[in-house]
C-alpha cells in the first residue's frame, strides 16, 4: 500500500510540472458564413484552449497593426515580473523620449517618478504610448535595445512573419505581422493571470506629480459591452486601419477573434463581437480524457517483477467540435502491445488521438503511472525455477 501511494505521489508530480496543454492539429473547419462582415484586410477566430481554427482569411498576410505590437510589450512586461527582475512596485524615471511620444499616452511627465503598475496599467488600459517606452527603457535600456528584444522573443515563439522596431506600434518602416502571429502572440499573454488584473478595467486613473491627474479608459469597449469579454488589445493607425485582438470566456470556452486592417473603428468591435458569438454558438469542447486518468490498462511487462502496467494521459485531451456532432468524435489510443523494462514512471510510451470525422485534431502523450525496474538476478533465477517443467 505504501508502495502505491509513493507511486501515485511520484505520478502526481510527474504530470504537475510536465507541459499540460493538450496539443492541437487545428485543422480549419468551417467555411465563411454568409451573415458574417468579412471586409477587414486580415481575419482569424480560434479556440483558446487548443488553437483550433474555426475560420480565417489572409491570416499569413504580413500587414503593419499598430499598436496590437504593444502585445509584446506587455509580455515582455509580464515575463520580467514573473522572473522577479522587476516588481510591481519599483519605480521607474520618466525619459524624455518616453514622454515626448505621440498618439494615445498616460501624459507622463519628464523626469516624473511612477510604478510600474502604473505604467502596465496605462498600457494594457489606455494603450499608453508613453508607458510603453518607460517599460521598453526600465527593461533593455533604451527602446531600440527592447525591440530587438522584441524581434528575439518573437522568433522564440515562431511568429515568422512578425518583426517589431519599436514598442509602441507607432508607424515605422519594416515592422508588420500577420492575424496568425497575433493570436499566437495574444494566447500567450492569456497565459499571465496579472494581465487580467487591468485587462478588465474599465476606467480607472494614474497620478502625477502636483495632483495631476490622467483618467484611463479602456480602449476595448468589448470588455464593458459583450458578456464575458476580458482582452486583449487594440489599434489604429491610418496605415494598419483599426485593428484589434478579441477574446472573451464563458462557461469554460475561450475564443480569440483578431482583425487586422478594418475600414471602421465601430466595424472592428462589431466584427469582432460577431465572430465571437458565432464561436460560442457554434462549437463547443467535448473532453475525452483527463489529466492523470487511466487510458490503457494492465499492458503486459517483459523483463520486470511488475507483470502489468497502466498509461494515463498527461493532460486533458479535449477537443472543439460544432455542436451537435460530439458523436462525429472518437478517442484512438496508440500505445505498445507490451512494455519492456527498464521504464521510469513519467515515461512517455504511447500516445491519445482525438478523431474529429476521421481527422486527428487533438493529441497528448500517454505515461507510465508507476516504476518499472528491471528484473534482478535472483528475481531470474526463481522466475526459471517457478517455471522450470516438473520430473525433470
Amino acid at each position: 500500500m505504501r508502495k502505491t501511494r509513493c507511486l501515485a505521489a511520484l505520478l502526481a508530480f510527474l504530470l504537475l510540472f510536465c507541459p499540460c496543454a493538450a496539443r492541437a492539429d487545428a485543422p480549419l473547419i468551417s467555411e465563411w458564413p454568409q451573415d458574417l462582415d468579412s471586409d477587414a484586410a486580415s481575419i482569424l477566430l480560434l479556440d483558446a484552449h487548443s488553437g483550433a481554427v474555426i475560420l480565417e482569411k489572409n491570416a499569413d498576410e504580413m500587414r503593419p497593426a499598430a499598436s496590437l505590437t504593444k502585445l509584446m510589450t506587455i509580455l515582455l512586461t509580464l515575463e520580467a515580473l514573473d522572473a522577479g527582475t522587476i516588481r510591481l512596485e519599483d519605480e521607474v524615471t520618466v525619459s524624455k523620449e518616453a514622454a515626448g511620444m505621440g498618439g494615445s499616452q498616460a501624459l507622463l511627465d519628464e523626469g516624473g517618478v511612477y510604478s510600474v503598475e502604473d505604467l502596465l496599467k496605462s498600457l494594457i488600459v489606455a494603450s499608453a504610448n508613453d508607458s510603453a517606452v518607460a517599460l521598453a527603457e526600465l527593461l533593455s535600456g533604451s527602446e531600440a535595445a527592447f525591440a530587438e528584444r522584441m524581434n528575439e522573443r518573437a522568433a522564440q515563439l515562431d511568429l515568422s512573419g512578425t518583426h517589431y522596431v519599436n514598442a509602441s506600434g507607432l508607424p515605422a518602416d519594416g515592422q508588420h505581422t500577420t492575424a496568425r502571429d497575433v493570436a499566437a502572440l495574444s494566447l500567450e499573454v492569456l497565459q499571465h493571470p496579472t494581465y487580467f488584473d487591468y485587462s478588465t478595467i474599465w476606467m480607472d486613473e494614474i497620478r502625477h506629480r502636483n495632483d495631476r491627474v490622467t483618467d484611463l479608459v479602456n480602449t476595448n469597449r468589448l470588455i464593458r459591452f459583450y458578456e464575458g469579454a476580458d482582452g486583449v488589445k487594440t489599434g489604429s493607425t491610418s496605415e494598419a486601419g483599426y485593428c484589434i485582438s478579441a477574446t472573451a470566456e464563458r462557461g469554460g470556452e475561450r475564443f480569440l477573434a483578431v482583425i487586422l486592417g478594418g475600414r471602421t473603428s465601430a466595424g472592428r468591435f462589431a466584427l469582432a463581437q460577431d465572430l465571437l458569438s458565432y464561436a460560442f454558438d457554434h462549437y463547443e469542447t467535448k473532453t475525452l480524457l483527463h489529466q492523470g486518468q487511466v487510458a490503457a490498462a494492465q499492458l503486459p511487462v517483459e523483463n520486470s517483477a511488475e507483470k502489468y502496467a497502466d498509461l494515463a494521459a498527461r493532460a486533458d485531451l479535449s477537443a472543439l467540435v460544432r455542436k451537435g456532432t460530439g458523436e462525429d468524435l472518437q478517442l484512438q489510443i496508440q500505445a505498445p502491445s507490451m512494455l519492456r523494462a527498464p521504464l521510469p514512471a513519467g515515461e512517455i510510451v504511447g500516445e491519445a488521438v482525438a478523431l474529429y470525422r476521421g481527422e486527428a485534431v487533438a493529441r497528448v502523450p500517454l505515461v507510465l503511472m508507476q516504476d518499472l525496474p528491471q528484473r534482478g538476478y535472483l528475481q531470474s533465477v526463481r522466475e526459471v525455477l517457478r517455471l522450470w517443467p516438473p520430473g525433470i
